[in-house]
């Protein structure tokens, strides 16, 4: 290999990409607005819609409770509540999400538990709706404090100690600093995306530098230079993989900073709330060196979508045929993304020499501050013997000229 050559080739590709509007937007645009829009515009959308839930009352309906005026009085007093009136179809009221939830009151309640039965109270609510579990949980914190209010009252009456039914309290309180806790919130979310735009951002170069070149006439005239194919296929790859790593790093750059900004902007977390506005500086969500470390092992698997991109191109005779063949090539890559957010999908050497899938399971554990160094060096190690194949055979189709001039 001339590395001249090489360099050569690679900057007049360079000046060629930056031309090009498709690839800035691929490799700029998409990372640097498509980042902080997924995390502020959806947290925004979601914190006003919890706000908004919160701040509805709930419509709950009482079925039964005739004979049981106190506990239904309490419900009628308790403001988080709006009673509605009881009909025969409540539960597919509930489905049908007229209301939040529906109460059973069995028949005799005040009475049962006077006389110390246990008579069961049920909530019917609709599983998975926001709404309705919110008023679930309102329900159910609300039974929860009642039946402690009518424990205190038969002890107090007895005569005898509130501990005898509660001996101990329990606090729990969070070690974790906050870029752990953040790290392990969204440590699933940020490889996926890092893997999807990385193959993204070398899409657009890899065709056009193959089948885009065809399709302008410029391959021929390029391949008659006298420069040894080897030094062409070197530059062109390494023009892709800078697209890709730039998107990349790009990417990651934006999370951080979107990290460093979120608990400003949403209103901080804890530590931010004590120090109100005073409090110069917010926690960072996501650790630093787990990013860099992201970026470290996405260099592989960037060197792997460069050089099957290019080679996949490369048999295309127009940039729209190269579309048609690539684009089903994300199928490809979402589903291990995906089956390395999936709980329960544990990492170990299985798994850590599946391609893509083990970027994002190690990448995951790095952003909740887990580096496990073996299973790190085993998938970079396998990641990079990939690459290497990809990138070996990409050279080989190079040099075929029924495939660069495929009829």
């Amino acid at each position: 290999m001339n590395w001249s050559a090489i360099r050569t080739i690679y900057c007049k590709e360079l000046r060629d990409a930056i031309r090009d509007r498709r690839t800035l937007i691929s490799t700029i645009v998409v990372p640097t607005v498509i980042i902080p829009l997924l995390i502020f515009g959806a947290g925004f959308v979601m914190k006003n819609i919890m706000k908004k839930a919160r701040g509805e009352t709930s419509p709950v309906m009482l079925v039964g409770g005739a004979d049981s005026p106190r506990l239904v009085a309490a419900f009628k007093a308790h403001d988080e509540f709006r009673i509605v009136p009881a009909t025969a179809d409540y539960k597919t009221a509930v489905s049908d999400k007229r209301v939040r939830v529906a109460v059973e009151i069995p028949a005799g309640f005040d009475a049962a538990i006077d006389s110390g039965a246990v008579p069961v109270v049920r909530i019917l609510h609709y599983e998975g709706e926001m709404k309705s579990s919110m008023g679930r949980s309102q329900v159910d914190g609300f039974l929860e404090r009642y039946r402690s209010q009518h424990v205190e009252n038969s002890l107090r009456d007895r005569g005898l100690p509130e501990s005898l039914v509660t001996p101990f309290k329990i606090e729990s309180k969070n070690v974790a600093p906050p870029e752990k806790v953040g790290g392990n919130a969204i440590g699933g979310f940020v490889p996926y995306m890092i893997i999807i735009l990385c193959f993204t951002g070398a899409m657009y170069p890899a065709m056009d530098l193959t089948a885009g070149e065809k399709e302008r006439g410029t391959m021929e005239t390029l391949l008659c230079s006298p420069v040894n194919r080897i030094n062409i296929v070197m530059g062109k790859f390494l023009l892709v993989l800078t697209a890709s790593a730039a998107t990349v790093g790009l990417a990651i750059g934006m999370m951080g900073l979107s990290a460093f900004l979120a608990p400003i902007v949403f209103g901080g977390g804890a530590e931010g709330a004590a120090a109100g506005a005073a409090k110069s500086a917010a926690p960072m969500l996501i650790d630093p060196m787990g990013l860099i470390g992201v970026f470290a092992m996405v260099i592989p698997v960037a060197v792997l979508f460069a050089a099957v991109q290019l080679t996949v191109a490369l048999f295309a005779k127009s940039f729209k045929e190269a579309q048609s063949y690539i684009s089903p090539m994300m199928i490809l890559i979402f589903l291990p993304a995906m089956m390395g957010m999936l709980p329960g999908v544990e990492l170990n050497v299985k798994t850590a020499l599946i391609p893509i899938m083990n970027i994002s399971l190690v990448c995951k554990e790095m952003l909740s501050g887990v580096w496990n160094w073996p299973y790190i060096g085993l998938i970079f190690g396998s990641s990079a013997v990939y690459s290497g194949v990809a990138l070996a055979f990409c050279v080989k189709m190079f040099n075929r000229e029924d495939v660069i001039f495929r009829a």
